[in-house]
Parts: C-alpha cells; structure tokens; sequence
C-alpha cells in the first residue's frame, strides 16, 4: 500500500482558536463520511464509523491548528467554482481519506490505517443505531452507490454535496490518494440521480433511529461464548493427556473443527442447479426433477442471505414449520428450485430431499428488518404430490409454482360443483396470479382448490396454510382415485368447510368416501355417511372425520356441510390397511320424532346400542326410536364374530 500523500501547503494549518466555527458543520461532515464509506457490513456500523471519521479529523486539526477563516461557506450549486475555506477543507479531506482509506482490503505486511480498523468511538452498548429509511429514490441510489469504487462514491458526492467542480473534485481526490481521478469521476457520471437526494434524511447519520437489539440473541452469544471458552480449557487439557485422546489417531475431532459439508451448504456456488428440461428424462418425477426457476438465480447475495438465515435464522426471523418437521441448518448443499420477486417479496425455495425450505425477504428494504422461514416435509413425494408449492401468501392470495410438467391450472369452487372451473394466469417461470385463501374470513361461503391437469390426469389440490398443498382424492381407501363426476364434486361440495379441522397440520393428502347410504324413518330420504380421512406426509398424526349427510331440498352448492358423527387421531381406521368404520348420529325428523342412526363399512354384519338406548339390528345399518338427549353407546360385530366400537 502506497503511502497517503502530505497536505498541501494551500491547507496547512495555523491557529487553533478558530476550528471551533467548524464543529457547527459537524453533521455535514458525518454525512460526507457516511456516503463515501463502503455499504458493508450495515447502516449500524457505518454511522458509527462516519462519527468517529470526523471525530478523529476535527482532534487532528484542533492539535495542529486551523487557518484563520471564520464560518464555513454553504455548499455551492455542483460545478460553479470558487475558492474553498482552508480549514474547512482540510478537515474535509481528512474525513475524505479516513472514507476512502476504509475501504482498501487489509494486506498482511503493510500497516494498516486507523479508518480499516472497527472504531472505538463513539460505543452505544443496549441500542442499535441506524437513519431513517428513505423512500424507493434513496434506496435505489444507495444501491447504486454500493456498486461503485471508494473513489467514484466520492467523486460523485463531492459534487453533489460539497458542490465541487470537476476540477477540484480531481485536486481532492489526488490529495486523498486516489491513484486515477479521472477514472473515478467517469464513474460517477454513471450514477443517474438528483444531487438533491445526497441532503435526504434516509443520509443524515446525525438523525437517528435508536432499537433495541436482538436481546435473546445477545444471551445466547454471551452462553455460547461461556460455553466456547470451557470447551477450549477442555481441549487443552485433553491435549496435553499421552495415549490418543484428540490426537492424530482419534476418530473424532475436536469440538471447534469446521464440517466441510456444512461450509459447503452455505456456498451458492455448490447448490444443485437443475437444467430445464431435466424432467422430461428424469427416472423420478418428483421435485429432485424440478428446474431452478426465477429471475434471481445468479444474485449471489440473495442466495448467500437465504443459506445464512437457514442455517442460523437470528431473532428477527419469523420461522414456521409443519409438525415435526425439523428445523435444522442443511445436512449439504440443497436443490435450488426457484428464486425471485414475487409480488412483494424475494423468495428463494430449496429442497434438501427431506424438506423443501422457502425463505422470503421484502423487496427494496433492508434484509435486516426482518425474513421469513418456512420449513415442510416432502419426503417420498412423487408425480401425485409434487405438484405444486405455495411460492407467496400475501393479502391479494397465495401464489403457487407449479411443477414443468403441469399443463394447465385451473380455479374450481369446492362449494359450488354446478360452476366451470376457470383457468389461472401462470408467468413463463410456472408463478400463478393471486388466489384466495381458503380459510379466510370467519364463515365458509367458498372454498377454492385447484386444478393441475398434466399428460395423464386431473388432480385437485387445496391450500391448507402450508407450503405443500394437500392432494383430494374420493373412493374406497385402498383403491383412492383424484375427484371426478358430479357425484364426487357434489360430496366434497358438503365436505371443503370441514377441511379447516385439518390445517396446519402437515397433511398430505385427504380421501372423502361414502362408506354407506341409509333409508331414513318417516320417508326422510337417503342419508350419505361419509369418512373423511387426513394423511399426513410424516406417517402418523392423521385425522379421521365421520360424516352423515342428511338429504337437502336446497340446489347444488347451497347445501349445508356435512354434521361430524366421530372424530380420531392417528388412527389406523377409514385406511388402507383398516378400511372398515362405524360411526352413529342422533337425529330428529320432520315429524319431530327422535333416532339413533347408525352406519358400518361392509365389513360389518350386525349393529347394536346399549346404556340410554337399546336396540340391534342386523347388517350394517340402524335405526333405533329415542329421545332428545339420549346417549348410547354403539358396537359392530365383524363376520369373523370380532367386535368393534364405534370411532372415537
């Protein structure tokens, strides 16, 4: 590193007594420090720095004496020449070359400058201290500035804020130590912005906005660094013990080593970039065959963001995870899926082939205001269930990407099976427009799913509050088929509003079928019963609703939802391996008389009550006269002679 240059004879100084006029143009000063300093590592420390910048050059100039000049002269109109005060100048080049000097990478045998070393005043301890935000036009120049050198940041705010003609802007810069003046000016008119905006308050590090910090944080750094200074204490102890302990033939390392993968999973250079047409060759079609999709797959620093909060998400973090679901740093370098702006938001989606992870960030804000974490299970998805993932939940609806293999989407009303589904606006990159949430709102007047028709079939899926959305299928539990005919929609048509029960719940996907339909007394009609049966992508924790479906004089779409005879939880009934259930309801006709109705799979032969009502009927439906309030309690015998009782 060359030595920085002498101050020039014009700027020597002389009488002390006088510098105390400039100590009014503090803030001017700081502000010139604070947009010359380097963006990195936050607005925090950079006010911090831009203070004791002009701090150390005004103790400079109070040491060696300023020249006689009485007040500062106000910024003059960007390129007007004049002669500058001399002691306002020099402290101004001080503070210039401390800016400027912060920026140089530190070198192993050159002597570092006291403006690369971190600042020991001024210190706030309990506060985080930062400006106030300014609006889309300082953000975007402060972006801006961020992509230029130290030397043209400073040639382009000595002429907007200091007022500098081009001439002089290159006699300061020289006497900064900026090698090329020219070049750094050349620079600066790339920056198409208003000089005006350089005296906005979002770049005044006099007016401050003061926080408080990461409190849980800073108890957990304290703890862990009590913990780090045990562990090597421990270490050296072990060390220095003969026989192998930690030495070079032990088979584990010490406490304070570095996993190679784990450092590999935070490089967005080593995420698993997937080609665009992948899948159409692909042995698996699931979402290890997805492409990496957005308009932000090369912006490094996003990606580095997301795999930094992933592994070690701060207090500012709001996290969310399915149950179960771990919520750990990734095990290796994971899938990248997609990254980019979705309205509001940067998201980044990845997939480590247990979980897919979406994190999201406000656009245009500072990412340390605040990200969002969410974490699900997708493990041994396939073709059925990888169709889709929630990419955006906003006020407007939730956005979806949808699988490459997907054709087309469209919008179905579960309560309303008379309506057409309409199609989904989908952008090149497989984003949907904006849908309604489901569950929002307190009543239950639509529900929407979706439609994702590829070369095979038709699937419908519905969001139920997490990343995956849940699969709906009708038919017998063993032989379970995606919902078609209008007999199927209209059975949903009466199930969606129970859906609610199962949100947030991890579920994969839910299969509605009629399990039986009865003759009511009095000429009521025929009743449906129903189970509703939630599986969830971790294996247990499912639900099992049992429905009866009375029959409704109202038109299709207007029907009221199914009434719950019995509910489990992770129970093996309506399922696969157990498809057999049974479930009652107490039910009053129209004539005002009261029953027991009963309804068992076909596995059962013969039904009987007991406690405040008795009766038995055989087969696998009854019908038993009772009255209001009556409780009884319901058993089935199977044809191998086995009892059973009811859901519960």
């Amino acid at each position: 590193m060359r030595p920085l240059p002498e101050v020039p004879s014009a700027v020597a100084p002389v009488d002390a007594e006088h510098g105390a006029a400039l100590v009014e143009h503090y803030p001017r000063l700081v502000r010139l420090g604070y947009l010359v300093l380097p963006q990195a590592p936050s607005r925090g420390r950079r006010v911090l720095a831009a203070h004791a910048l002009a701090q150390r050059s005004l103790q400079a100039a109070r040491r060696a004496g300023l020249p006689d000049a009485g007040a500062v002269p106000p910024p003059r109109r960007p390129g007007r020449a004049a002669v500058a005060d001399p002691g306002y100048a020099y402290v101004r080049l001080q503070v210039l070359r401390g800016a400027l000097a912060a920026g140089r990478p530190l070198r192993l045998r050159a002597r570092p400058h006291r403006a690369q070393l971190p600042p020991l005043l001024p210190l706030v301890w309990g506060l985080r201290l930062f400006p106030h935000s300014g609006g889309a036009d300082e953000i975007a120049l402060e972006e801006r500035l961020s992509e230029l050198s130290g030397a043209g940041r400073a040639a382009f705010v000595l002429r907007g804020l200091e007022g500098l003609a081009d001439g002089e802007v290159r006699r300061e810069l020289a006497d900064a130590g900026v090698a090329d003046p020219h070049a750094a000016l050349t620079e600066a008119d790339g920056v198409q912005a208003p000089y005006a905006l350089l005296g906005s308050p979002g770049f005044d590090p006099c007016s401050l906005q003061a926080r408080p910090p990461d409190l849980p944080r800073r108890r957990r750094y304290a703890r862990a660094a009590l913990a780090a200074v045990a562990a090597l204490f421990v270490c050296g102890a072990l060390l220095g013990l003969p026989g192998d302990g930690l030495g070079r033939g032990s088979l584990t390392a010490p406490p304070y080593a570095l996993n190679p993968a784990a450092e590999q999973a935070l490089d967005p250079a080593a995420l698993r970039v997937v080609p665009a047409t992948f899948w159409e060759r692909s042995p698996r079609t699931d979402f290890t065959a997805w492409p990496t999709r957005g308009d932000r797959t090369e912006d490094t620093r996003l990606l580095r963001r997301a795999l930094t909060v992933w592994a070690r998400p701060g207090g500012g973090v709001r996290t969310s995870a399915t149950p179960r679901t771990p919520v750990g740093p990734p095990m290796g370098a994971p899938q990248l899926l997609y990254a980019g702006e979705v309205g509001a938001s940067a998201v980044v989606l990845f997939h480590d082939g247990l979980r897919v992870v979406r994190y999201a960030e406000a656009r245009n804000a500072d990412p340390a205001e605040g990200a969002a974490l969410d974490f699900a299970r997708v493990d041994g998805a396939d073709v059925t269930s990888a169709g889709a993932l929630v990419v955006d939940r906003a006020r407007d609806g939730v956005r979806y990407l949808t699988a490459p293999w997907v054709r087309q989407v469209r919008v179905r009303d579960l309560l309303a099976p008379q309506r057409a589904p309409h199609a989904l606006h989908r952008s090149p990159d497989g984003v949907t427009g904006p849908l309604a949430d489901p569950a929002a709102g307190s009543g239950c007047r639509s529900w929407k799913a979706l439609e994702l028709s590829d070369a095979t079939a038709v699937r419908l899926v519905t969001d139920l509050g997490e990343l995956a959305p849940a699969r709906l299928t009708s038919g017998p539990p063993a032989t379970p088929h995606d919902v078609s005919g209008h007999a199927e929609h209209e059975s949903w048509a009466r199930t969606a509003c129970l859906l609610k029960a199962v949100r947030s719940h991890g579920v994969r996907t839910v299969n509605s079928w009629t399990y039986a339909t009865q003759s009511l007394p009095e000429g009521g009609g025929a009743a449906q019963w129903l189970c509703t049966r939630a599986e969830t992508w971790r294996g247990t924790g499912s639900r099992v609703l049992a429905q009866f479906q009375a029959p409704s004089a109202r038109p299709p779409g207007s029907r009221p939802p199914g009434a719950v005879a019995a509910r489990a939880e992770d129970s093996p009934a309506c399922g696969a391996r157990t498809p057999r259930v049974l479930a009652g309801v107490l039910w009053k006709s129209h004539g005002g008389r009261w029953y027991v109705l009963a309804a068992g799979s076909r596995q059962f032969t013969s039904l009987t009550t007991s406690g405040g009502v008795a009766g038995r009927a055989r087969g696998r439906l009854l019908a038993v006269p009772a009255r209001a309030g009556d409780r009884a309690q319901l058993n089935g015998r199977l044809a191998d002679g086995s009892r059973v009782g009811a859901l519960h």
